[in-house]
Parts: structure tokens; C-alpha cells; sequence
């Protein structure tokens, strides 16, 4: 056990919070405290074992809970609607904003390198550590911790959620045609980057209102942020 936390810390150039900080967090104290240190362990730190593994597991487990949830909560809803609300739940948008309320990235075990380039900030790392901190959870801990954390955490959420969440794109188009307006048109305006990390910006035009335009990562990605951005300004009884 002390050679492996050892091999970690030569590893580690940049140094995080204290474990034991986030352990008092989630109210859970890890019987094998070097799990918990893979769970936070990024692939920038060049070691044998990171969090991505943790992460696939959580991901699944993550899942499982919050469909529990969703049908003890939702008794009256078909399939369809559940499974709307279960994506928005699990995304990773909802996984990084849940991970900076904890300050997650203040415990990430980076290269100083990556830790220089903002990955403590970064939205993808911080979901994908949320996603590995509960696998680590439920191997050290079971089912029934992961779903105390996850209730904990979810709760706001899903309490707040009063409908099932729909693909922002679907909500311009439902509401351009309930206005009788010519559906909403996605034109690519501009595309940089380089081929394996491409921008797409992206014009929304709606008939009779001013063109938004974003940048994405994708061209889905951008439509998507588009339209989201365009919702913001419809009325919340007309979505």
C-alpha cells in the first residue's frame, strides 16, 4: 500500500487539496483511499492508472440511480418522457456544474502542465471525475452510498425539473410553427480549427427575429447551443 501511494505522489507535480477535505464533503470516508486517489488522478499525470476506467463505471452506476429515481418520482410517465429527463440528469453539463458546487477540480491530481492549461476548469474533466468518483464509491462503499451521494446531489434538479426537458432545436421549431413561421433555418457561416479539433459557427435565423450565431465544437453542437440561446428569449408559458 505505501510503495503504490509512493509510485503516485513521484508522479504528481502538481498538488492538490487534501482527500480527506472531499471525503468530509461527501460524508463518506474510503476504506482504500488509494481508489479514491485514482478516481482523481487525470491521464495528464503520465501514471499507470487514472480515472478513466472509475468513469466508465460511475457513468453506468449514475444511470441506474437516477432511473430509479425517475420511476419512483414519476409514477404517471411512459418511457419517453423519463428517458428525456434522464439525459438532461446525466449530461455533462449537469455533472460539471454539480462538480464545481463540491470545488471537485480543487482536488484533481493534474501535471502542472495541464493544471497550467485550466483542466481544473475544464467542463469535461469535471464531468467525467464526478462519473469516476462514484464508480470508486460504489466499489468501496456499494450501491447504497453512491445513491445517498447521487440523491444528495440531484435533489434541487429534480425537484425543479417540472417537465421533461426537450432538445432545444425541437422547442424553436415546435414554437415557429405554432406561430406560423417558416421553420428555423442552421446555416454554417464559418469553420476553423484544425481538422482534429474543427469550430463550427453557426447562424439561427428565425423569420422576424434578430440571427444568433455561436461557436461549437460540432455542427450539432452549435445548432444545438443556438437554439438554446434563442429559447432564452421566449416566454416561459410558450416553450
Amino acid at each position: 500500500m505505501l510503495k503504490k501511494r509512493e509510485a503516485i505522489a513521484e508522479i504528481m507535480s502538481f498538488e492538490p487539496r487534501p482527500i480527506e477535505e472531499l471525503q468530509e464533503k461527501i460524508g463518506y470516508v474510503f476504506k482504500d483511499p488509494d481508489l479514491l486517489r485514482t478516481a482523481l488522478t487525470h491521464s495528464s499525470t503520465a501514471g499507470q492508472e487514472n480515472y478513466e476506467r472509475l468513469e466508465f463505471l460511475g457513468d453506468r452506476v449514475l444511470g441506474l440511480v437516477i432511473a430509479a429515481l425517475l420511476y419512483r418520482k414519476f409514477p404517471e410517465e411512459q418511457e419517453g418522457d423519463m428517458a428525456k429527463r434522464l439525459a438532461s440528469l446525466v449530461q455533462g453539463k449537469t455533472l460539471a456544474e454539480l462538480s464545481e458546487r463540491l470545488s471537485l477540480g480543487d482536488y484533481i491530481f493534474f501535471s502542472s502542465a495541464e493544471a497550467a492549461a485550466g483542466g481544473a476548469k475544464n467542463e469535461h474533466i469535471l464531468a467525467d471525475v464526478f462519473e469516476s468518483l462514484i464508480g470508486a464509491l460504489y466499489i468501496d462503499g456499494g450501491y447504497e452510498y453512491c445513491s445517498r451521494l447521487i440523491n444528495t446531489h440531484w435533489q434541487d434538479i429534480l425537484h425543479t425539473m417540472r417537465r421533461p426537458p426537450q432538445h432545444p432545436k425541437t422547442t424553436v421549431q415546435e414554437w415557429a410553427q405554432g406561430k406560423g413561421l417558416p421553420l428555423p433555418d442552421y446555416e454554417i457561416v464559418l469553420q476553423s480549427g484544425p481538422d482534429h479539433a474543427p469550430v463550427f459557427e453557426v447562424c439561427l435565423k428565425v423569420k422576424g427575429h434578430p440571427p444568433v450565431t455561436v461557436k461549437g465544437r460540432s455542427r450539432a453542437m452549435a445548432e444545438k447551443k443556438a437554439a438554446a440561446e434563442f429559447v432564452k428569449g421566449i416566454p416561459e408559458d410558450e416553450r
